[in-house]
């Protein structure tokens, strides 16, 4: 009962929202400011890790996968078809797998590719972040819809995932089965 009273006393007092306000004020503000140091270090969070770096130019080996120095890398949340995977555009087969490979090839083509690792994967392949000319190639790959976001690993590249469907970009101009289902069938 003297709880009751106390808040009703108080309540006649400051107003219904009075008391709140400096503490809501604090939290909004410190939610804010959360907010915007995960925007600013998410992206930026892999250059803490440590994790070893490969800078040179690199070869293809398919379209989620190149190599370094004698290092295999696999691009980090991507995966792209198979290089002998088919899929369905405008009606017809198209080898999916093999053009997201020539695409890889022509978009670090005379490039100095940085790269650097955020993993191991099951393989030993590392797992990286890869730039060229100062752009994702990661990023670049599943924009252009010759990759999706590998989501169970990283959600990273769902914007970029996003844009391409909403576009019809490459994989979304028609029918295709996604890589990992594609490697499980076989």
């Amino acid at each position: 009962m003297f709880g009751v009273r106390f808040l009703a006393r108080r309540l006649r007092r400051f107003g219904p929202r009075a008391p709140f306000r400096p503490l809501r004020r604090t939290w909004l503000v410190l939610a804010i400011g959360v907010a915007v140091l995960a925007v600013a270090v998410g992206p930026a969070s892999h250059l803490l890790t440590g994790g070893p770096t490969w800078i040179g130019p690199a070869s293809v080996i398919d379209g989620d996968t190149i190599e370094i120095e004698r290092q295999r890398i696999r691009l980090h949340g991507i995966d792209a078809p198979e290089s002998d995977q088919v899929c369905e555009r405008d009606g017809r087969p198209w080898h999916c797998g093999a053009e997201a490979a020539a695409a890889l090839r022509a978009r670090i083509r005379g490039h100095v590719l940085t790269c650097r690792e955020i993993e191991r994967d099951r393989f030993g392949r590392a797992v990286a972040r890869c730039r060229a000319g100062g752009q994702s190639v990661n990023a670049w790959m599943v924009r252009e819809g010759l990759a999706v976001a590998y989501l169970r690993y990283s959600f990273a590249y769902l914007p970029e995932q996003i844009e391409a469907w909403w576009h019809g970009r490459g994989l979304w101009a028609g029918r295709f089965v996604h890589p990992e289902d594609h490697r499980h069938r076989r």
